[in-house]
């Protein structure tokens, strides 16, 4: 006799994303995994007295989002520090700023998500304008990429001792209060929470991220508690998030040293890669580029240059360990590509982070490397008229973020969001609404980078990333389908329910 279903979700539009056309009518889920999606009437038999029968009156079922590059405490950042995404301009974040000091009696003033490529002016915060906030207390306002950062004077006063002088920008010899790369690293640490403080921002992130579809994530870790908290969680059964955990270069010795290795752990937390940086941002203009920005005189930095990346992913190949690389810069694409080259990076799956700036020969060069591009379709809102890469790179910015290009030439391809924002369906309404042939996307392909493609990215293809029965019930309920709305509505549509293998996480 077949033992009946724990959870089954029926009267749907379920595309499996296995098939790109494939849809059924009804999911069922035991022991928290899919054990048959089919037509409705053919699942109506595993009902049991006890099984949870959720019916979605007509709406779409998907895989659960997997968010492969996030910072999930940032999610929380914004959501108890001053939230500076889409302020209007200077006065609008000044103002943020200020009702946020009022609020709180902490000595630093601290600010996230400011995006200056937006407000026409195109000028990053300075310390005039935040002096306007306090001239007593320390102000912070991070720009969203993490690489660039704006201080008051009396944070100037505080900081700049621990800051390199390159780092610093001036005008006339003095410093604006912007600064960039490893002088924004003595703010990271200054603003880094303790142990409970990082359990709180984690609880209220992870809310956040299944009320927006997302199921697991691939979490970047450097000098955190992320990590002990996260297993913390798991103990605790308070984790309703799958997370990869990815451990920056600085641990790579620990990590080896402990045996950890990829893909190790329990089924909510897991060993991921060896992460490092190579280059900067485009906004900040320290991307390496291999000619020089349009609006700027130099091609960018090295913040590891391509012989300690090389003596990086050695070690990390050598002890089994996947290995993953920020490069946004074509010349910082190239020299991961490069170093990737003689460690089997497809069997390995070495990735590529943001790779942002991409010719047609490092397309063809990936491909040959086997790397995967763990990518961010949200960051192709800079990519419309007068925005920040037409800025940046003038005629280049048809280079940038060739989703498509890839896509048909075989390039492992996986999303996810850098927090900028978190919202996987806002990432897939600017991957099909790209504005360049080479980036764009159909609907299928963009949840496709989003749910099977991250599951790629972290070897878990054959666990996670589509409806089919075997795999853990990892599932999304959509109130509209993307399929069927406006191109550019498909960010608005509303995430109805979210389950976490077999357990719903989240019901509006």
């Amino acid at each position: 006799m077949t033992a009946p279903a724990d959870l089954i979700l029926t009267n749907a539009e379920v595309h499996t994303l296995a098939d790109p056309d494939e849809t059924r009518e009804a999911v069922a889920v035991r022991n928290g995994r899919i054990v048959r999606v089919a037509d409705a009437y053919e699942i109506e038999f595993l009902e049991g007295v006890e099984t949870e029968v959720v019916d979605c009156e007509g709406r779409t079922v998907i895989p659960g989002f997997v968010d492969a590059h996030t910072h999930l405490e940032m999610v929380g950042q914004h959501l108890v520090n001053a939230d500076l995404r889409e302020v209007s301009g200077p006065a609008e974040a000044v103002e943020r700023l200020a009702a946020h000091a009022e609020e709180t009696d902490d000595d630093l003033v601290v600010g996230y998500g400011y995006d200056e490529s937006t407000w026409g002016t195109a000028r990053y915060l300075t310390r005039e304008d935040l002096d306007a906030v306090s001239t007593e207390r320390p102000v912070v306002a991070f720009r969203e990429d993490m690489h660039t950062a704006s201080l008051n004077s009396a944070a100037l006063d505080r900081f700049r001792g621990a800051m390199p002088a390159e780092d610093v920008q001036r005008e006339g010899g003095d410093p604006t209060g912007v600064v960039v790369e490893a002088a924004v690293d003595p703010l990271f640490e200054a603003t880094e929470p303790d142990r409970a403080e990082t359990r709180d921002l984690l609880v209220a992130a992870q809310q956040r991220a299944n009320e927006l579809g997302v199921t697991g994530v691939h979490d970047m870790c450097r000098n955190s508690h992320k990590p002990r908290v996260y297993r913390d969680l798991d103990a605790d059964g308070a984790l309703t998030l799958r997370v990869r955990i990815n451990y920056w270069t600085d641990h790579l010795d620990s990590v080896v040293d402990s045996g950890l290795r990829s893909g190790h752990g329990s089924e909510m937390v897991r060993t991921g890669a060896i992460k490092t940086y190579t280059d900067g941002s485009l906004g900040g203009r320290t991307a390496k580029l291999r000619e020089p920005y349009a609006d700027g005189e130099t091609a960018g930095q090295w913040v590891v240059d391509p012989d300690e990346l090389r003596a990086y992913v050695e070690r990390a190949s050598d002890a089994g360990l996947q290995f993953t690389a920020h490069a946004i810069g074509d010349a910082a694409v190239e020299a991961v590509l490069d170093a990737y080259a003689a460690h089997d990076a497809a069997d390995h799956r070495h990735r590529v982070e943001h790779a942002e700036l991409l010719t047609g020969d490092l397309v063809e060069r990936f491909r040959e490397v086997g790397a995967v591009a763990s990518v961010q379709p949200n960051f192709l809102k800079w990519a419309r008229e007068g925005g920040l890469y037409a800025d940046r790179l003038g005629e280049r910015r048809r280079e940038v973020m060739p989703f498509r290009d890839l896509l048909e030439a075989g390039v492992p391809l996986a999303f996810g969001s850098d927090c900028m924002p978190m919202d996987p369906l806002f990432g897939v309404q600017q991957a099909v609404t790209a504005p360049e042939r080479s980036q764009r996307l159909t609907v299928t392909e963009a949840l496709r980078a989003y749910t099977r493609g991250a599951a790629y990215a972290a070897g878990e293809e054959a666990d996670l990333g589509t409806v089919e029965p075997g795999k853990r019930a990892d599932l999304v309920v959509l109130d509209d389908s993307p399929w069927a709305v406006d191109a550019d509505a498909i960010a608005d549509v509303d995430v109805a329910a979210t389950v976490v293998g077999g357990d719903v996480v989240f019901r509006d």
